[in-house]
């Protein structure tokens, strides 16, 4: 796999405090152990009820990924969330697009940035790469965040209305 952000080399306080902000609270497990809740295994984040679980060499575009399935879950799935985020196919859509507009908060990360790295760790796209699908096939997605409240959520963490016009 191509380098990615990792958790080691971002602004650690405002990753956490993005995640916080969905409701979540941040565990940092140590550099050998095992990530608890981790649905893909090795460094990728993993999710227990309203915890985000993750090391050093998480990706952050992993603990953005994992963060947004518990933001676009309903509070029943919530209740259960244990490794497994579930969702369909529209909801996977939306958190891709979730994502990447709260990548925009981070200093490290940004749009571009979280482009390559979802890129580089296989997210597959109709359109061949994540930055094609978000400005040009995922209208869908945003569609289901209007509809579930979530992208204004996203204008207001990210401290940009400019989402709303793509």
């Amino acid at each position: 796999m191509n380098e990615v952000l990792r958790f080691s080399e971002c602004d650690q306080q405002a990753l956490t405090g993005l995640i916080a902000a969905l409701g979540m609270v941040v565990k940092i497990v140590g550099p050998d152990e095992k990530i608890p809740g981790s649905f893909w295994g090795d460094e990728e984040a993993g999710l227990i009820g309203s915890n985000l679980y993750i090391r050093t060499d998480t990706p952050v575009h992993s603990a953005l990924h994992e963060a947004c399935h518990f933001a676009c879950m309903d509070d029943d799935r919530r209740e259960t969330l244990h490794t497994n985020a579930g969702g369909n196919a529209d909801e996977e859509n939306a958190v891709c697009y979730l994502e990447i507009l709260l990548a925009d908060a981070l200093p490290d990360m940004g749009r571009e940035r979280i482009f390559k790295d979802m890129d580089a760790w296989g997210y597959s796209f109709r359109l061949g790469s994540a930055q094609a699908w978000f400005e040009n096939d995922a209208d869908d997605a945003r569609h289901w965040l209007q509809h579930k409240g979530l992208l204004a959520i996203a204008e207001q963490l990210t401290h940009s209305h400019r989402v709303t016009s793509l």
